[in-house]
């Protein structure tokens, strides 16, 4: 059996609003996220997913329910240092991430708030500046980088931390296609080789594809869940919660609509190759 290192109980999260009244964001959700898991949680603007996100680090705190990072109640007003070190959260804007200007200082910034010695800091900015391909490029200043490189640095000043848990927020939403591929490779790879517990919330179908589990989002509760091949196969159900699929997927349900003798539940592009060879 696996340990969960996240666990959520029947969260509830209003928000107040400005004007008077308030919206009730998160309704009564529990998820649990087990250790060196790769979770994508996906939903249009406004489902909750980055609501939930927020709760895992404790940035936002439960109107109700309960939240526990690897065992600690995120209500615990003197253990949130403790439970963000456990949880690290990458933005969507990298720039607000990035605080030096230089690479290397500011990957060094978050272990030396952590009263770390300067001789495990240099050791840290090393591996973690490494692990996501950006070693060369110590001595740069972060605003000369384009989006995915920034975003692979701020990625870098979390892993300095050394969590076990990354929260990431739609790290690729302002990215170019190949800025979003760069991001992608390094959060897999993460997961992969450092066996760190990936949280992965996006908009993009096509990021969840290579996810140990897909949660769907839908009015702030989870509409759908499972692997990515049970979610996606279930095409209709997702275009009625208005998301699209990964765009082999809807290539295969067109196929498979107009008499084609292929699987629903395509993802990748060398599986859609295969069966049509096979034709």
């Amino acid at each position: 059996m696996k340990e969960n290192i996240i666990e959520v109980i029947d969260l509830e999260h209003v928000y107040k609003k400005e004007e008077g009244g308030s919206v009730n964001a998160l309704k009564k959700v529990s998820l649990e996220v087990q250790k060196g898991e790769f979770l994508v949680i996906v939903g249009h603007n406004g489902s909750g997913k980055s609501t939930l996100a927020k709760h895992m680090n404790a940035i936002l705190l439960p109107s109700g329910g309960k939240v526990y990072v690897d065992g600690i109640d995120t209500l615990q007003q003197e253990s949130i240092w403790d439970i963000r070190q456990i949880a690290g959260m990458v933005f969507q804007n990298p720039d607000n991430q990035i605080v030096a200007t230089i690479v290397e200082e500011d990957v060094a910034f978050g272990p030396e708030n952590l009263g770390i010695p300067p001789k495990e800091i240099r050791l840290r900015i090393e591996k973690a500046l490494r692990a996501v391909g950006m070693w060369e490029f110590r001595r740069k200043a972060p605003h000369l980088l384009s989006g995915g490189q920034k975003q692979r640095i701020a990625i870098a000043g979390v892993i300095a931390m050394k969590p076990q848990c990354i929260i990431l927020d739609e790290p690729t939403a302002m990215l170019d296609p190949s800025g979003r591929k760069e991001v992608m490779d390094t959060i897999m790879k993460l997961n992969r080789e450092e066996g760190i517990t990936i949280v992965h919330i996006t908009h993009f179908m096509d990021e969840a594809v290579h996810a140990d589990r897909v949660v769907v989002m839908e009015e702030g509760k989870i509409a759908l869940q499972g692997k990515p091949r049970e979610v996606f196969s279930q095409v209709e159900r997702l275009k009625k919660l208005g998301l699209d699929v990964p765009q082999v997927t809807e290539l295969a349900f067109q196929l498979k609509k107009e008499g084609f003798n292929i699987p629903g539940d395509i993802l990748t592009i060398d599986e859609m190759v295969m069966h049509l060879c096979q034709l």
